[in-house]
């Protein structure tokens, strides 16, 4: 009953971090899965440790994962997002730098991403670094907000009436095996 307007909520906070007129670095640190790794590539740089875990496990549960599936293939790009969303499968750190998820491998994510930003973000002008966010990521964010909204009706009108992804989800939520009839 409260999916609606749980997806709704991660949703409006995924189309904000796109919005947002000024950089987000991201620090990833153990598992960062699911909702946790569509709200960290709503971010513009993601910084991880070499042990981290990233991965979308939601089409293990018959569901799939629809901020992922319009954030990943810009990340990137199509055929390795797609591995992602229909394996269930989890990247390390070192594997999602080398598919290009990540921007930077570090032992300590946070202190990488500070000074990323003390280096090569604080000496310019806030100002002038808005709008160069605003350029960069003007088509970006018309493409992606659009297509979210489409995959969110998707998932709601599509995905929720099937048997298997409510089986899914029930049978996570009660920690059984879930009975899959393919319907």
């Amino acid at each position: 009953e409260q999916c609606a307007d749980m997806l709704k909520s991660l949703h409006s906070l995924v189309k904000k971090m796109i919005k947002s007129p000024v950089p987000i670095l991201v620090s990833i640190k153990g598992q960062c899965l699911g909702g946790g790794l569509e709200v960290a590539a709503a971010g513009n740089m993601l910084f991880a440790a070499p042990d981290a875990a990233l991965g979308q496990p939601e089409v293990k549960l018959a569901v799939f994962a629809p901020a992922a599936s319009c954030l990943l293939p810009e990340r990137m790009g199509q055929s390795k997002a797609e591995d992602l969303l229909f394996s269930g499968r989890s990247l390390s750190g070192e594997e999602a730098l080398a598919s290009g998820l990540v921007d930077q491998i570090a032992e300590d994510p946070e202190e990488a991403a500070l000074a990323y930003f003390d280096k090569h973000l604080a000496p310019h002008s806030a100002s002038t670094l808005r709008f160069a966010v605003q350029a960069a990521r003007e088509e970006f964010i018309e493409r992606v907000t659009a297509k979210l909204d489409r995959v969110e009706n998707l998932y709601l009108s599509g995905l929720m009436s099937t048997h298997d992804a409510v089986e899914g989800l029930t049978a996570f939520l009660e920690k059984r095996r879930a009975n899959w009839e393919n319907r």
